[in-house]
């Protein structure tokens, strides 16, 4: 796989997987009616962008490069504090059941 089809096709499914994330986002946010970000937006992103990544590497294009890298950090700072949020209210629930279990 190292054809120039087959990095145009690599290139292709990294901007689909990475386009595919606004249209999560737009469906949440209607079914919900407000402006949401959903935690699959930050995965499709992180995705999309890894794969972007190899095919800007492979076009050696640090315009391109530098962009995709950028963005990478913020995806994954993103889901860290997704799941940072997740474990504190995991940790409050478990709270919650424990005094609840204990009468008080």
């Amino acid at each position: 796989m190292t054809g120039p089809m087959s990095w145009q096709a690599i290139g292709f499914l990294g901007q689909g997987v990475f386009s595919a994330r606004f249209l999560v986002q737009w469906i949440a946010s209607e079914k919900r009616r407000d402006s949401v970000i959903p935690v699959a937006f930050w995965w499709l992103s992180l995705a999309g962008g890894v794969t972007l990544l190899a095919y800007a590497i492979h076009r050696r294009d640090p315009v391109f490069v530098v962009g995709q890298g950028m963005g990478l950090a913020v995806y994954a700072r993103n889901l860290m504090l997704v799941a940072r949020k997740r474990r504190r209210e995991a940790r409050s629930q478990a709270a919650r059941t424990a005094r609840s279990d204990r009468g008080g």
